[in-house]
């Protein structure tokens, strides 16, 4: 049935035209990764191409245990920057699936996913460590929030395509359908209307 499957998938991809392709491997851990964009200074990987690709889009889902490992650090480091512990949940869910050893394509890592430059800025030595990773990302989402004052579509905008592109909008999310997904799914996790609020986050 599975074979079955992944020969319609391919004879449907080459009876429409492609318009991205999508890359797989395994990071270090083992897990399956799926991306738009190659492993960089990997070799070749498995291609697939995918038709009308703007319209598909992953989510991630954690088993409800996991995410619960890390209740008590993700509290500790929200109490002690005065975050709520549900958006920092909400990040660690949609960045990571809560898995402390995901890596991006990009190079992100841990569970909040903080770029080797983002990590460094924050004291971050270990970002597979889960204290080390969520205490960084706490810190960059209580700078973000201070900056943006505590307009949360903003912070998530920028904690996903960086500052620089929000400040390059006139401070507006940013008109990229990853980023505008992003909000989004942070919205919906964090049960809260992220358009204009004013109350701390």
């Amino acid at each position: 049935m599975f074979t079955r499957l992944l020969l319609t998938a391919a004879l449907v991809a080459l009876a429409m035209p492609a318009q991205a392709q999508i890359y797989s491997w395994r990071d270090d851990s083992g897990t399956l990764v799926l991306s738009n964009k190659p492993r960089e200074g990997a070799a070749p990987v498995t291609s697939y191409a995918v038709p009308k690709a703007e319209a598909v889009r992953a989510t991630r889902y954690a088993a409800p245990d996991r995410g619960r490992l890390y209740d008590d650090v993700i509290v500790e480091h929200s109490r002690m920057h005065n975050i709520r512990p549900d958006l920092v949940r909400a990040v660690v869910q949609v960045e990571s699936a809560f898995n402390p050893y995901a890596v991006s394509p990009k190079g992100a890592r841990g569970l909040m996913q903080l770029m080797p430059g983002t990590g460094a800025r924050f004291g971050v030595r270990r970002p597979h460590d889960p204290a080390q990773n969520i205490s960084g990302g706490t810190r960059y989402l209580r700078e973000l929030l201070n900056r943006f004052n505590n307009r949360v579509d903003l912070v998530l905008a920028s904690y996903n395509a960086g500052e620089g592109a929000v400040a390059k909008f006139g401070n507006k999310v940013p008109p990229y359908q990853e980023t505008r997904n992003y909000v989004k799914q942070i919205s919906k996790r964090y049960k809260r209307t992220l358009a204009r609020t004013k109350k701390p986050a």
